[in-house]
């Protein structure tokens, strides 16, 4: 007997949740995924337009509700197989793309006091609605400018737009990738840099890195338009840069109209508190981390000894495996539920001793995140320096 169509919805559904039974067991599939980084946008979204206690459930549920799954799954959760398929990911990253715009106007009108709540519910929802853009929609629109189709590149790039981080597009892909644990990057955390004194000049120094490459590319652009392009072919071949101020400048625009100048206040709020969780991340994965330079200006390849990664289980399902970012680093077309962990507890191999979130948190306070962190990069460079061998990400058996 075949379900009728009504009840296919919810058997999908109960299917999804059974398989959460088996998370860090089996490997991953893209529901997986879906529940743990829709779960809290749904908490939030109830908050924002009912009040209530859904913003409080929503902040407890982000903040400590993760943790505790962490805490008592096991981990990691198994690598998928080298050339595994994963159909339904591009699929999943497009729902969590459209459900960041709809939670981005409902949290700024909900904050504005467009929704009735009172100032608590909507300090609450501001705080929860943050901590999700920065940790699962920035993880979600990192995997989106990755993407090879015009589609999606443009989805994650309108994303990073929307939260005043456009240049981030060119940055990341051009400078990051390229210029990871070397001091061209100003992505890369040095050690005994504090979060505090980082975050300015990761942030501006993105910014500038960004916009010198794609000056560097202008030329290519304008050559590539022949003697009389169209109005369309004009604006694709216009700096991105033009698009990520102009696109931000209509997102702080749009706030204003729809939702008057208390509509901005919150706006820029939320952009902030997502783009600080963003620079935390950055900050964490690579923090003291340094390729050796072979020649001037020539560094080793980037390899697993140049990200820290993280084992937690839920945490790296809410925010689409970013925290397995040095196979990221390795293949960075690769869908997010195909990234490897590979040997974890080789000699030699950076692994955060907690949980990508939990150990952002520890950067906010710079005394006991050295004192956690500082030894280990040392230990690191010490085997690094004894040529201890290279560790690989491959497939579990």
């Amino acid at each position: 007997m075949t379900d009728s169509p009504k009840e296919l919805p919810f058997s999908a559904l109960t299917g999804a949740l059974r398989g959460l039974r088996t998370l860090g067991r089996d490997i991953p599939d893209v529901k997986s995924f879906a529940i743990l980084s829709l779960t809290p946008a749904a908490l939030i979204l109830l908050g924002a337009l009912y009040g209530g206690v859904w913003p409080a459930i929503a902040l407890l549920w982000i903040l400590l509700g993760v943790d505790y799954l962490d805490h008592r799954l096991p981990k990691p959760a198994p690598d998928a197989p080298e050339g595994a398929a994963f159909p339904a990911a591009d699929l999943l990253s497009q729902a969590v793309a459209v459900m960041h715009f709809v939670l981005l106007v409902a949290t700024v009108g909900a904050v504005a006091g467009f929704s009735g709540l009172g100032w608590p519910n909507r300090i609450l929802v501001l705080l929860a609605a943050g901590l999700w853009f920065g940790q699962v929609s920035n993880a979600n629109a990192h995997e989106l400018i990755h993407r090879g189709e015009r589609k999606l590149f443009a989805l994650g790039k309108w994303v990073y737009i929307s939260l005043l981080y456009g240049h981030h597009v060119s940055a990341h892909r051009l400078v990051h990738h390229t210029a990871v644990a070397t001091p061209k990057d100003p992505a890369t955390a040095t050690l005994n840099e504090s979060f505090w004194a980082y975050l300015p000049r990761a942030w501006r120094g993105g910014f500038e890195a960004g916009l010198a490459v794609e000056k560097a590319r202008d030329a290519q652009r304008r050559d590539a338009l022949g003697r009389k392009p169209t109005l369309k072919q004009r604006i694709k071949a216009l700096n991105p840069y033009v698009i990520y101020v102009l696109g931000g400048s209509w997102f702080l625009i749009g706030s204003v109209l729809f939702f008057g100048w208390t509509g901005l206040i919150a706006y820029v709020a939320l952009c902030t508190l997502a783009q600080m969780q963003l620079l935390l991340s950055d900050y964490v994965q690579h923090y003291g981390l340094l390729r050796r330079e072979l020649t001037p200006g020539q560094y080793e390849p980037a390899t697993e000894l140049h990200s820290w990664d993280a084992r937690e289980t839920a945490s790296s399902l809410m925010m689409l495996n970013a925290p397995r970012h040095a196979d990221h680093h390795a293949h960075p077309a690769r869908p997010y539920p195909a990234l490897q962990l590979g040997e974890t507890e080789a000699t030699g191999r950076p692994i955060l001793p907690r949980s990508l979130r939990v150990m952002s948190a520890l950067a906010l306070w710079p005394a006991k995140w050295f004192s956690v962190m500082d030894h280990r990069v040392l230990a690191l460079r010490k085997a690094v320096a004894e040529d201890v061998p290279k560790v690989t990400i491959a497939p579990q058996a």
